[in-house]
């Protein structure tokens, strides 16, 4: 089915019986996002708030609608496909892969990207998202349900804006999705990071002595909402308007902005239009709570200055909350893996795929699967990776036979990675950019990653004996009370397979390691691979929040290291602890993400109602 707008999707998510309406009053903050939060990690329904309230109880006019893409079922519904799978089909009759063409395979292919942007956006005179218009004076944000989903977020964020900028100097047009921070009636922060293209529009702007021209679309065609996370490569002619035509088969239509002249969705519900200034002083945005699961802290960002406000007649108002995994997010990511399976494999030829669990909030963690043919091979390609796009924020990689492991059972290809990579041989470290979110990189933005080559050894690979050596014996799961006691251990648990899990509240410098070290040496690291010490506000018990934990605690080359165990074997002792002055680390370190108890007990009152009765 080919949508072209928001309601189209949100009428066709009830048909089936994927949305439910909430048709009682429910705050702007922290309540919808609580409510969303629950949906999604229970694989439930999109929800429509029907009655908006803010913080202080006022009735707003615009439904907020959440978790549009909570399920792999809704995302393909956006994309108009039966599985994800197909859009990945599509594109691999489109480039007509040739595996294993190297170089030669992948110019001959360039050419067939080409057609991605043979649908760009069609213009058209008027449009539903231009039916109110409100300039200048009359732009009032306030009035939007903009919400605020942590409780010590810095204000209300918008968190699915399309925003659309044109490079002053080379003239190519990006839609991305950067959250912005409402600050007054008539401005926003907005969050361009270094790396992102909307930072280097911006900059263009600076060396041309003027302002940006800025518009935000929220809501519209939901393939363009995704199209707008997608890691697009850099080909000319390929935008997030041309992908959103490829993914639909037809031309995006978009609308000139009434006071800026960049186009903008037609079928948007709402279009605010301005301007940066890259002149200006920037203004603190933040904190926020973000997809790590954790705060990003106030830092400074451009001011967007809101000059202009369309909207349809009855608009609806699209938001998402962020937080630990799993979360929306991580559908949307899925889908960027399907969708660019293809073309790595043009450059990588011997990925057979690859996954982004959840736990990994997207940069932090990548299974991948290899046709492995010659020693040293998958470093060859977790390396390649880190060269391709985003990719470079990656931090740890496993790399398994394609034949042996399904990157999409976490638990299972963590097992059979390290029952393969002995620590010390089967490891590598490496340097390059981290996500600007990334808290505990040894620097802002840059850091280290970790390589585990869980794949099987040839000769070479083995050492200096050529042999592989004794088969690795996983421990058996092990409780707290069959494992052994230490001052500064709060809780502890050892997960069949090669994991044990310890809890600490850190108040001394290397804390972590040491016990790190000291579990090493005991009788019990005996088949373990792997001792995390992670805060005391994780459960050892639970596998996905220790390693989402743990991923997000971590700069590999700094707090990862190789012990030798009390019968001989090398272990992994990883330090998932917070970084302390006092250790060196000079940034602060952020709390993770806690929904209030209060917030929890009202919706845990109202929830039969909310959601199960459909009230």
């Amino acid at each position: 089915m080919s949508l072209t707008d928001l309601r189209a999707y949100v009428a066709l998510l009830e048909e089936r019986g994927q949305l439910v309406r909430v048709r009682r009053p429910v705050s702007t903050y922290l309540e919808m996002a609580e409510i969303a939060d629950r949906l999604v990690k229970g694989g439930g329904p999109a929800v429509l708030f029907e009655q908006p309230v803010d913080r202080d109880g006022r009735s707003m006019s615009v439904p907020v609608v959440m978790n549009l893409f909570g399920t792999r079922e809704r995302m393909a519904m956006a994309l108009g496909v039966a599985t994800l799978d197909d859009v990945g089909e599509r594109i691999r009759a489109l480039m007509d892969v040739r595996l294993g063409g190297g170089l030669l395979g992948l110019m001959s292919n360039l050419p067939k990207l080409r057609e991605v942007a043979t649908l760009p956006p069609k213009r058209v005179r008027t449009a539903p998202a231009q039916q109110v218009v409100a300039r200048g004076a009359e732009v009032d944000l306030t009035k939007l349900p903009v919400l605020t989903t942590w409780p010590q977020d810095g204000g209300p964020f918008v968190t699915l804006p399309l925003v659309i900028t044109r490079d002053p100097e080379r003239g190519d047009v990006n839609v991305g999705m950067y959250r912005m921070q409402v600050l007054d009636p008539r401005s926003t922060a907005m969050h361009w990071q270094r790396h992102k293209t909307g930072a280097r529009h911006l900059e263009s702007a600076r060396r041309l002595g003027e302002p940006l021209a800025v518009a935000v679309a929220i809501g519209g065609d939901p393939a363009l909402i995704y199209a707008a996370t997608a890691p697009l490569p850099p080909v000319p002619g390929v935008s997030e308007y041309s992908l959103t035509g490829f993914l639909r088969g037809k031309a995006l239509e978009v609308v000139k902005g009434v006071s800026v002249d960049l186009d903008v969705p037609a079928h948007a519900e709402i279009v605010l239009e301005g301007y940066v200034d890259p002149f200006e002083e920037p203004v603190v945005e933040g904190p926020f709570g973000d997809h790590t699961g954790f705060y990003t802290l106030p830092d400074l960002y451009p001011r967007f200055h809101v000059t202009a406000l369309t909207t349809r007649v009855d608009p609806l108002y699209p938001a998402t909350v962020v937080g630990r995994p799993p979360m929306e997010d991580a559908y949307l990511i899925e889908a960027s893996e399907r969708i660019f399976l293809e073309p790595a494999r043009l450059i990588l030829p011997e990925v057979v795929d690859y996954h982004m669990p959840p736990a990994g909030i997207a940069h932090n963690l990548v299974n991948v699967l290899i046709r492995k043919s010659y020693p040293g091979q998958a470093y060859k390609v977790a390396n390649g990776l880190l060269g391709l796009g985003q990719m470079m924020f990656a931090k740890v990689i496993l790399v398994a036979d394609a034949q042996d492991a399904d990157p999409r059972d976490h638990l299972a290809f963590w097992r059979h990675v390290i029952a393969k990579a002995v620590p010390g041989r089967d490891s590598q470290f490496a340097k390059g950019p981290i996500d600007v979110l990334d808290h505990s990189s040894r620097a802002f933005s840059y850091g280290s990653k970790l390589i585990l080559d869980g794949t099987s050894k040839a000769r070479e690979e083995r050492g200096a004996q050529g042999d592989e050596g004794p088969a690795f014996e996983p421990n058996p799961e092990r409780s707290a009370a069959e494992l052994p006691a230490h001052a500064e251990i709060l809780d502890q648990h050892q997960v069949a397979g090669g994991f044990w899990f310890i809890t600490t509240r850190k108040e001394r410098p290397g804390q972590g390691r040491h016990l790190g070290e000291w579990a090493a040496r005991q009788a019990a690291a005996g088949g373990v691979r792997v001792i995390a010490v992670l805060d005391e506000l994780c459960d050892p018990r639970d596998f996905e929040d220790c390693v989402w934990t743990l991923l997000n605690n971590i700069d590999p080359e700094r707090d990862v290291q190789v012990i030798t165990s009390a019968r001989g074997d090398p272990v992994f002792a990883m330090d998932g602890t917070p970084k302390l002055r006092a250790e060196g680390f000079a940034r602060d370190w952020p709390e993770k993400l806690v929904m209030p108890e209060e917030v929890k007990r009202r919706i845990d009152a109202l929830w039969p109602e909310l959601v199960e009765g459909g009230a």
